[in-house]
């Protein structure tokens, strides 16, 4: 069970002065769909837990959706904004910057395995005030072991840098499914069809294409994560049909739509953690 003074907001100051001690903080707890963590940065390394729901999450650099039984590591320092796209239930560990120097040095949604979410749920029932403790701090080297052996998923995508490509980008992002026809989108950017296909790549290292299609699959997990059914999410996205739909998905991800929160990251034999109290706290 959550410790009590673990579902209370973490107190985190913007520099080292007046941090706490000990390597890692812990919080769960519960958000409303729709709440919104505008850009902030913290001094700690924060990661994000989902057990259920979802989040969008975005930084000056690129865009990620975060499901269940995935995680995302945002490093100290990163300047990020939080949304939560549906009733969620989250957990999460900040980090002194000093102890996670072998995790990535950019934001990465990664997987989480049974062992790591059980990991993290013994840490959330150490009371805070004894989270320096001996007990607490050996729990915390496991952790940081799991994640640097955790595998980063596919659910980011790259933000372009130039303001007009970038609004086209958020547009684009916003209605994956609708049509966009290059030109329009060029000419909207003043430039050629050529150029600005040039120009998006050279800001985001994709194709335009490559970008938009997994523009695409990003709002399809989210969607999933939602409970919309797979024909529904083929049909919104364009798709001709679901298995054109399924195709796709499966070359990206390994596996087919319905698989993918049963079976990616399975959990044979172990617990879920109970359902957190409701707390606010800083995204």
């Amino acid at each position: 069970m959550i410790a009590r003074d673990n579902l209370t907001n973490v107190h985190l100051p913007e520099d080292a002065f007046g941090d706490y001690p000990h390597t890692a903080v812990a919080q769960g707890g519960a958000e409303p769909a729709g709440r919104t963590y505008s850009f902030h940065v913290h001094h700690r390394a924060q990661l994000f837990q989902i057990v259920r729901g979802s989040l969008r999450l975005e930084t000056e650099r690129g865009y990620f959706i975060v499901p269940p039984e995935r995680a995302v590591f945002v490093p100290s320092g990163v300047l990020h904004e939080v949304t939560y796209l549906q009733e969620t239930e989250r957990s999460y560990i900040f980090f002194r910057p000093d102890a996670v120097v072998n995790l990535p040095s950019e934001v990465s949604v990664i997987g989480t395995t049974p062992l790591l979410r059980e990991l993290i749920l013994a840490f959330l029932e150490i009371p805070r005030a004894e989270a320096g403790s001996a007990p607490a701090e050996r729990l915390v080297a496991v952790i940081l072991d799991q994640l640097q052996t955790s595998p980063v998923a596919p659910l980011s995508l790259p933000s372009p840098a130039a303001e007009r490509l970038r609004s086209i980008a958020s547009d684009i992002r916003n209605e994956p499914g609708a049509d966009w026809p290059l030109d329009e989108l060029a000419s909207r950017a003043a430039m050629s069809a050529r150029s600005f296909q040039r120009h998006f790549q050279s800001e985001t290292g994709m194709s335009f294409r490559a970008w938009r299609q997994q523009a695409k699959l990003l709002k399809a997990v989210e969607w999933l994560a939602a409970g919309r059914s797979v024909g529904d999410i083929a049909f919104s996205l364009g798709y001709s049909g679901p298995s054109a739909f399924i195709a796709v998905f499966r070359t990206a991800f390994g596996v087919s739509p319905g698989q993918y929160f049963q079976e990616t990251f399975p959990s044979p034999g172990a617990g879920s953690p109970a359902p957190p109290a409701q707390s606010r706290a800083s995204g």
